[in-house]
């Protein structure tokens, strides 16, 4: 006897999922290089918040999406601005850039912005083989150096900003926190190093990967230990939708205990049925029962994996009316029982 055909989630939370379905939604496409330059007293903060995006993505598949190299100027270990020694896998002489999808050189507070001959012959090659370059805190100043930034915007730490405009005055310096162009990603600090590298994740791997690895990164533990051990939110809407259309998914995701009815999220909004159904196959191409569904499941595949909550007590929480009728579904999508999703993981 066949076992039943597993249902699929739409696109727009297929990969908030992706640990459990792995086997059935992840392309199998080859891994891109990323390669981190580490200066002398590079930004630590900084090198760690946008590593851990590419970490993080990773995470989501067997198959990474990346693979990770960090490079030295000479051999030996790099110090970094809070005083903690990395050991480099590569030297400047081991990294080929024609390997690379994108080179970051790391700066940081105390980095001397001075010409660096070799590094400058790097990012040329990088450049002139089409590799994206990137650059942390105060690293662009050495991308303009190298001259590969003529015709492109980049960022820099505001403590740089005098030093970068009086000896590039033809370069368009931008005083955003980021810039993402297609071929050059730049950050100005740590705080946004994190948004350049979800940026330039988007431009290769779309934004439900990019929107699926922000959201576990910006999950808050509760200070006290809970048996739920998992924040009780979805990340807000996509921005692009439609107001109307975010209202609704806002509505759903602040009504997951007790699912609101069709007709209440009609009143609430003050659209008909069919307005409502129309902006989700258009938006999201689904319906809005499905997907209201399967917020419900993320959720309990959340409080299953990350929390120690009874079946029941996630039964509940997640509007079911019964433990038989949620693992019904959970099997349904995921393909395992949620007893068997909670072992996995």
């Amino acid at each position: 006897m066949t076992s039943p055909r597993r249902r699929d989630f739409t696109p727009s939370m297929k990969l908030r999922n992706q640990r459990l379905l792995q086997d059935v939604t992840c392309s199998r496409s080859a891994p891109l290089d990323v390669a981190f330059v580490l200066l002398e007293h590079f930004s630590l903060p900084a090198f760690t918040s946008g590593l851990d995006a590419l970490v993080t993505a990773n995470l989501l598949r067997d198959d990474p999406f990346y693979r990770l190299h960090t490079c030295g100027l000479n051999d030996g270990s790099v110090r970094s601005d809070l005083g903690i020694d990395i050991m480099p896998g590569l030297t400047l002489a081991e990294l080929d850039p024609a390997q690379c999808d994108l080179l970051i050189v790391c700066g940081g507070y105390r980095v001397m912005l001075e010409e660096i001959p070799r590094l400058n012959e790097l990012l040329r090659r990088a450049a002139q083989q089409g590799c994206r370059l990137g650059s942390l805190w105060n690293g662009s100043y050495f991308l303009a150096s190298a001259g590969v930034m003529e015709g492109h915007r980049c960022t820099i730490h505001p403590e740089n900003a005098a030093l970068f405009s009086e000896t590039f005055p033809a370069l368009e310096l931008s005083r955003a926190p980021l810039v993402v162009e297609e071929a050059r990603l730049s950050s100005a600090s740590a705080a946004s190093a994190l948004d350049m590298m979800l940026e330039g994740m988007r431009q290769r791997h779309g934004e439900d990967l990019a929107r699926s690895v922000e959201e576990i990164l910006a999950c808050e533990r509760p200070a006290t230990p809970s048996p739920w051990h998992v924040e009780q939110t979805l990340p807000a809407p996509d921005s692009h939708l439609p107001e109307a259309l975010r209202s609704i998914l806002e509505l759903m995701s602040s009504n997951l205990e007790e699912p609101l009815s069709m007709t209440d999220i009609s009143h609430c909004v003050s659209l008909s049925r069919r307005q409502i159904e129309r902006l989700f196959t258009r938006h999201l191409d689904t319906t809005p029962s499905r997907h209201y569904l399967e917020m419900r499941l993320t959720r309990a595949r959340q409080l299953l994996t990350q929390g120690n909550a009874s079946i029941t007590d996630v039964t509940v929480a997640c509007g079911f009316v019964s433990t038989t009728h949620f693992s019904h579904c959970f099997r349904d999508y995921f393909g395992m029982s949620p007893t068997r999703a909670r072992q996995r993981c």
